[in-house]
């Protein structure tokens, strides 16, 4: 199924599996494979960012609305858990592999997303589906502004390899 045509569960749910198939290729690399270590930490944390932003913008505030007669403390603990993801993610800017720090700050980062995929896939995504929002528009708002992130990203990208040419 075409992102676009994802209901915000599916798309958000298919984005934590994604993220989790890199924490486990990391952990399987070899302890002197930088090159591997470096591109699967640069690329978790590029997608954790493009996801923790599209939660931010427009999963959370829907939520809130969604779920206002409910306890909502799922979502207020979401962005703690995004705050102190993206504090160890800003760590990565000048942790190199290879250096002291680099694969303990990345395990407690994986360690960290888990306990958040875990809690917003078994209390919050059902409540959202149980509250009746509707997750297919949801979901077309969250894939549209994925797809602006990447793209600048990308663009980002291509600029830092043309530099280097």
């Amino acid at each position: 199924m075409s992102t676009a045509n994802q209901d915000a569960i599916a798309l958000l749910t298919e984005d934590h599996r994604s993220v989790d198939k890199l924490f486990d290729a990391f952990e399987r690399a070899a302890a002197d494979d930088l090159d591997a270590k470096g591109t699967l930490a640069q690329r978790a944390c590029e997608k954790l960012t493009v996801h923790t932003i599209i939660e931010e913008e427009i999963l959370y505030p829907a939520a809130h609305d969604a779920l206002r007669d409910r306890d909502v403390i799922d979502v207020d603990e979401a962005y703690v858990e995004h705050f102190l993801v993206k504090t160890l993610i800003a760590r990565f800017d000048t942790l190199k592999p290879g250096q002291r720090g680099f694969d303990a700050t990345f395990k407690v980062l994986t360690e960290m997303v888990r306990h958040h995929v875990e809690e917003e896939e078994t209390s919050l995504f059902p409540e959202l589906r149980d509250s009746g929002v509707d997750l297919a528009a949801l979901g077309r708002k969250l894939a549209a502004k994925k797809t602006q992130l990447e793209e600048k990203l990308e663009a980002a990208g291509s600029r830092m390899v043309g530099d280097k040419t």
